[in-house]
């Protein structure tokens, strides 16, 4: 990406309302790509500093695995990089996350879409690989209809990816960046 990544939009936080930036992951059914997104961000805040100043979740669009762990596959391909999936349970977006989160991040361009049908403030959505230094605008492709070399790819991406936001969010001036 020559231009970088998209800016970032600004925090829901005031000053008399401080708190994290809330960066939602969105997906299908939230058992696969976002969760597996989420573990990951949460990972390199973390060993970036910045776990105090940006909250991560996931959910899906629909309500098919709500209460559920992640698939299998992609806990296992998670843990086998050393990553922790044991915390998540799937969730499905509601308006709280309308209202409460900073920037939501689709999975795919058909959960973009969805996100704008349900109202969901544009300003604040993005495709998550609009991020990824490798194949911005296009989709993470979904697993969980293939074989294990397809979480492995989903892994990849989201490894690079999660680096270029978390350079991005550490340089966002509301978290303490220039």
């Amino acid at each position: 990406m020559t231009d970088g990544p998209p800016p970032l939009p600004p925090s829901r936080r005031t000053r008399g309302n401080p708190g994290r930036y809330l960066v939602g992951m969105v997906c299908s059914g939230n058992i696969c790509r976002s969760p597996t997104a989420e573990v990951v961000l949460e990972a390199r805040l973390q060993e970036a500093g910045l776990a105090d100043r940006v909250a991560v979740a996931s959910c899906g669009l629909g309500d098919w695995h709500v209460g559920n762990p992640m698939d299998h596959r992609a806990a296992e391909t998670l843990g086998r990089a050393g990553y922790d999936s044991s915390r998540h349970r799937a969730q499905q977006l509601d308006a709280s996350w309308s209202t409460d989160y900073d920037l939501l991040l689709a999975m795919d361009a058909g959960h973009l879409r969805d996100l704008g049908s349900a109202g969901l403030p544009r300003d604040r959505t993005r495709l998550y690989r609009d991020f990824d230094p490798d194949g911005p605008g296009t989709d993470v492709p979904d697993p969980y209809y293939g074989g294990q070399d397809g979480f492995e790819e989903v892994l990849a991406m989201v490894e690079r990816t999660s680096s270029v936001l978390v350079t991005a969010l550490a340089r966002h001036p509301e978290l303490g960046g220039r």
